[in-house]
C-alpha cells in the first residue's frame, strides 16, 4: 500500500487513505482476515470434504452428542 507508520495523513493520497480503511474495518470485522492456514489445516479440511462427498463422517448432531454438546 505504500503507507508507513510515520506518515502524516495529509502525505498519502486519497486511494491510499481509502484503502488504509477498508483494511482497517476488514481487519475488525475479521480478525483472521490476511492470515493464513498452514498446511496440515488445508490438508485436514480438504480430507474433511473427500470424506463428505464419499458419504463418509458423522452428522453434526451425532458430533454434538459424542462431544457432550446437546
Amino acid at each position: 500500500m505504500g503507507i508507513t507508520a510515520d506518515k502524516k495523513v495529509t502525505d498519502i493520497t486519497l486511494s491510499d487513505l481509502k484503502k488504509l480503511i477498508r483494511e482497517t474495518i476488514l481487519e475488525t470485522i475479521d480478525p483472521d482476515y490476511r492470515l493464513e492456514l498452514r498446511d496440515e489445516a488445508t490438508e485436514a479440511l480438504r480430507e474433511s470434504f473427500e470424506q463428505k462427498a464419499r458419504g463418509e463422517g458423522i452428522s453434526l448432531e451425532e458430533a454434538q452428542d459424542r462431544l457432550g454438546l446437546k
